[in-house]
Order: C-alpha cells, then sequence, then structure tokens
C-alpha cells in the first residue's frame, strides 16, 4: 500500500445490525476508505457478481458481517434456506477475496457453531467437538464451513482470515419483527405492545430458566475497529463476549424495569428454547485489550430509544 494511503475495507452487510454499528464506527477514522455496497446493487448468492466485484474494488480487508440471520422458530421452519443461503455468502465472499488478493478478512462467525449443551464457558477449541443443537443446526454448519474456509486459506495461502465469534447481539438497528428477532429484541417488542395495549401479562417461552449471553453492538464493533491494526496477531478463532450470561426472565425483568412494564409474566413451557446455556470464554480477547463498556440496562435502555424512534418514522 502506498505511503499514506487509505486502507480500504470492504464490509458485507453494511445495512445489518453489526454492519451498520461498524459503519458508524470505523468511518470517522480517516485512516480507512469504507467500501460499501446494498444487497441490491451486490447480490452476495451470485458467485459472479461478487468475483467481479472484488477484482475491480480490491479492498485491503474484508470484514463479513452479512448472513440470514433468525430466531428460533424461523430456524426451525426454514433450515434450507438458514444453511443454503449463509454457505453460499461465506463461500462467495470468503473465495473471492482470496482470488482477488485480499490479504485479510475478518468473518463475523456465531455461538451457534458450539455443541448443544457443552462444557460451559466454551472455549475455541471445543469447535466440532460435539453434536450441534438442532433448531439451527442449518444456520450453524453454514457458518462452521465458512469458518473452516478461512482457517485452509489462512494455513494455505498465508492470508490472515480470522474468525470472530461473538456471543448474541443487541442495539440499534436490531431486528424487531416476530418472525427476525433475536431474544432482547423481542422482548423489547412484546413488553412495549403489552404495556401501549395494557395486558396484565406476557408469556415467556419455556421456563424462563435458559441462560444467554448477550453483547451491546457497539462495543464489539469498536473491538472490530482497533484489531484492524492487529488483524495479522489474531488467532485463527476469537470468542467475543459479554463475559457473563443472565436467564431469559432476568432480561425479561430488566427490559420491564426500562420500558415500564407492571404486568407479570406468564411460562409457555411447550415452547422451544435452545441450548440450555451457551457462555463464551474470552479471556483470549482480553489478552488484545477487549472489555465490553455497556451494562444490559444502558444498552437495553439505547435499543428501547432505537425501537421508538423506528415506530414514530413509520407512523
Amino acid at each position: 500500500m502506498p505511503l499514506h494511503s487509505k486502507k480500504k475495507i470492504y464490509i458485507a452487510g453494511h445495512t445489518g445490525l453489526l454492519g451498520s454499528a461498524l459503519v458508524r464506527t470505523i468511518s470517522n477514522d480517516e485512516r480507512f476508505d469504507l467500501i460499501l455496497r446494498t444487497r441490491k446493487a451486490l447480490n452476495l448468492l451470485d458467485q459472479s457478481s461478487v468475483f467481479e466485484f472484488m477484482q475491480k474494488e480490491a479492498p485491503d480487508c474484508v470484514i463479513l458481517a452479512a448472513a440470514k440471520v433468525g430466531g428460533i422458530q424461523a430456524n426451525i421452519n426454514d433450515p434450507v434456506h438458514f444453511l443454503y443461503e449463509n454457505q453460499i455468502i461465506s463461500s462467495n465472499v470468503i473465495y473471492s477475496s482470496l482470488k482477488a488478493g485480499v490479504k485479510e478478512l475478518i468473518y463475523i462467525g456465531s455461538s451457534c457453531m458450539y455443541p448443544k449443551d457443552y462444557k460451559t464457558p466454551l472455549k475455541e477449541e471445543y469447535l466440532l467437538a460435539a453434536p450441534l443443537e438442532p433448531t439451527n443446526e442449518g444456520y450453524a454448519l453454514a457458518k462452521i464451513s465458512g469458518a473452516k474456509l478461512c482457517e485452509y486459506c489462512s494455513r494455505q495461502y498465508s492470508v490472515n482470515y480470522r474468525v470472530l465469534i461473538p456471543c448474541n447481539l443487541y442495539g440499534p438497528n436490531d431486528k424487531f419483527d416476530p418472525e427476525s428477532s433475536h431474544l432482547i429484541a423481542a422482548i423489547i417488542r412484546k413488553l412495549h405492545e403489552a404495556k401501549i395495549n395494557g395486558s396484565d401479562s406476557v408469556a415467556i417461552w419455556g421456563d424462563g430458566s435458559a441462560r444467554r449471553e448477550f453483547l451491546f453492538v457497539e462495543d464489539i464493533a469498536g473491538f472490530i475497529h482497533r484489531s484492524l491494526d492487529f488483524i495479522d496477531e489474531l488467532p485463527h478463532y476469537l470468542n467475543i463476549g459479554y463475559g457473563k450470561d443472565f436467564s431469559v426472565s432476568e432480561y425479561y425483568q430488566t427490559a420491564a424495569e426500562v420500558i415500564g412494564y407492571k404486568g407479570k409474566f406468564e411460562f409457555d413451557k411447550s415452547r422451544p428454547v435452545g441450548m440450555a446455556r451457551k457462555l463464551l470464554d474470552s479471556s483470549r480477547a482480553e489478552k488484545f485489550g477487549w472489555h465490553p463498556t455497556t451494562n444490559h440496562k444502558d444498552g437495553i435502555a439505547a435499543t428501547y430509544s432505537y425501537y421508538l424512534d423506528t415506530m414514530r418514522r413509520s407512523g
């Protein structure tokens, strides 16, 4: 790269939850020039289009945050497309990056890649150690496939393709619709609607004891921004978590405080809940300066504020 030239970074999935946070964070750094394309401008499922784009733009670094995501029910209902689309997106972007001479790539994995109800906290070396959680196996397999492709590219071609494995994320630009939303966004929508409608109770899937680790999206975006200066020093796989998990019931209680919902909670034990627990071991990341800065009450408050703004804009 010529002296004083900006480092070109392509963010795949820049309109999503993490991608948009990365744009907000990195765009303020004058050392970097962001390359962004909407889904309409570049279909990541189209191999030839992705290949041509990479050859033409020749980014110095790629951050692959694009994915088809959804909640438990969406994954149960449509495993074909969660497997197929995520596998194709990952393969197209990673392999096209390799063929275009891209030396650095950050692949955003998922804690779903870890075995079902395995030893916690989950360490990076536990990948593929046991069977996956059946409810989102298709999505998990696709993410594992992309992660292994990054590992193989790094080993075979001496490139720096790294896999970051975050816990569940939430924050501004989250999805709140019933089909696509994850736990915290779904809780915010349910409690807000219950408050507006004057509902006496809200149903929680399962018995509320399942534990989940959530991280405010701006925190991980900040770490990824900083890591652009030392991608080559990162291990192939790196967990990025909050460091502590909470029960589903506790998330409901915190959100109720923020939103001002005074009703009671009822448990629907007929509904699926996924893994009982999947707390990440983020000690490796701590050696690279990782530490979350946003507590859940503040993070949920910021996310609820975004949700209200979205509701007002949509009329």
